[in-house]
């Protein structure tokens, strides 16, 4: 009898094991599922733009191109290439870019390090002013006033300045250094003669390599894609960024633009939804070769920046 309770009870275990398999395999193929959809939601997108920017104009305006191009041509990149304007734009969109991550960092590492030491006086009251132009905001009117007072509109300095304070941002970088810089080592440097300055510099921001890349890929990302205030307080046509330019070729999507680009000197005119197309890729190719580099920090900087502390 024992032996056939035995048996019994291995049958069980068994056919529990299996359902366990079972199930685990079932929940597996849902959460592939789900992760392949939302990066068809992604990627199939940017096929589709990729391939019209190379398809032959009859082709793209009969909507025969989905995720293959046909007719393949490069008369549209010539264009846009051949574009002294696009080219001068996409120059100016680097420069900014660079100069707005750079401050951006600066001030928002100046702002968080001290935020994130207890020893520090009025902290509370510091953090909440710091805190509140994530919640309120003045609007556009106020602010132009405001950049008008400050002699800053139609500069290249009303695209960076007034955006390089973060509170998001900063509040990311506080609740990293809280979380990953122990005290005691900073105490130890203290015990030395270093001073804050030399503390940051030479130990923390070391430290800190995955916020920093990470925080710096959103200050990048955010300026290149930005082009709201480049409409509202700028005029020259020198300050004008490729987003901005792209804005007004998505937005005007007709044949007197496209006329509005250099000509190439005989070449077939690209029809405006391919000119878009390719457009959209001159801008979006950049951030696509840089984020490879920074993924690696990307997500450690994210979690132990927004979780802890």
């Amino acid at each position: 009898m024992s032996r056939k309770k035995e048996k019994s009870m291995e049958q069980v275990a068994s056919a529990g094991g299996a359902h366990a398999v079972n199930k685990f395999r079932v929940s597996d193929f849902v959460m592939m599922a789900v992760v392949v959809i939302l990066c068809a939601t992604c990627v199939l997108p940017f096929i589709h733009v990729a391939a019209k920017s190379i398809s032959g104009n009859t082709a793209v305006m009969s909507k025969a191109v989905y995720f293959w191009p046909k007719d393949i041509t490069l008369d549209a990149f010539k264009r846009v290439f051949g574009d002294e304007s696009m080219t001068y734009s996409m120059l100016f969109s680097v420069g900014i870019t660079l100069i707005f991550t750079v401050l951006g960092m600066l001030v928002c590492t100046c702002a968080a390090y001290p935020l994130s030491k207890k020893r520090l006086k009025g902290k509370q009251a510091f953090t909440f002013v710091l805190m509140v132009p994530m919640y309120f905001g003045a609007g556009i009117i106020p602010a132009y006033l405001l950049y008008q007072d400050l002699h800053i509109l139609d500069t290249m300095w009303v695209l960076i300045l007034p955006l390089i304070y973060s509170p998001y941002n900063m509040l990311i970088m506080k609740n990293f250094f809280q979380s990953t810089i122990p005290d005691s080592l900073e105490e130890s440097a203290f015990l030395d003669g270093a001073s804050n300055i030399q503390i940051l510099w030479k130990i923390v921001l070391p430290l800190s390599k995955p916020i920093l890349a990470t925080l710096s890929l959103f200050y990048a990302v955010g300026r290149w894609n930005s082009y709201a205030d480049n409409m509202y307080y700028t005029r020259s046509a020198d300050l004008k960024m490729i987003q901005y330019k792209l804005y007004q070729l998505v937005a005007s999507a007709t044949e007197a633009q496209t006329a509005s680009l250099a000509d190439t000197g005989g070449a077939s005119q690209a029809a405006p939804e391919v000119l878009q197309a390719a457009s959209i890729m001159f801008v979006t190719v950049p951030i696509i070769i840089i984020y490879p580099f920074l993924q690696k920090y990307f997500v450690q900087g994210t979690m132990i920046g927004a979780v802890k502390g």
